[in-house]
């Protein structure tokens, strides 16, 4: 049976692949987990679009991205901060200590929560 991978699927191939595969393992794995479509001359455009509206959208997210990193290029953030014998700090400079500075200097900053990236916005 053809099928079309909607996701990475160890040992089979990448997303977007047309790939033959038994007939059993297809109906009782790979499409009721939904990592899959029938191989359909339907399913193979969908997939086609869907490639390329990630496609516009990567590009998109790469060019804005680029943008904030060049504004942010030639910004040096200083912390005063304590430290021991060998210069070894006490303590560490978290996400909300760079957040703080990064305000003072006029850079706006959407914090996303914890263990995640910050937005910065000049």
């Amino acid at each position: 049976m053809e099928i079309i991978l909607r996701e990475d699927v160890q040992h089979l191939g990448a997303a977007g692949d047309v790939v033959k595969v038994k007939d059993g393992y297809a109906r009782n794995y790979l499409l009721p987990k939904g990592l899959a479509y029938p191989a359909t001359e339907a399913n193979k455009k969908k997939i086609a679009y869907e490639a390329e509206r990630i496609a516009r959208q990567r590009a998109t997210e790469k060019t804005a991205a680029q943008t904030e990193a060049g504004r942010l290029a030639d910004v040096q953030l200083t912390f005063a901060v304590k430290v021991g014998e060998e210069d070894k700090l006490y303590g560490s400079i978290t996400a909300g200590d760079v957040q703080r500075k990064l305000e003072e200097l006029g850079i706006h900053v959407r914090s996303l929560g914890r263990n995640k990236r910050m937005r910065a916005t000049l």
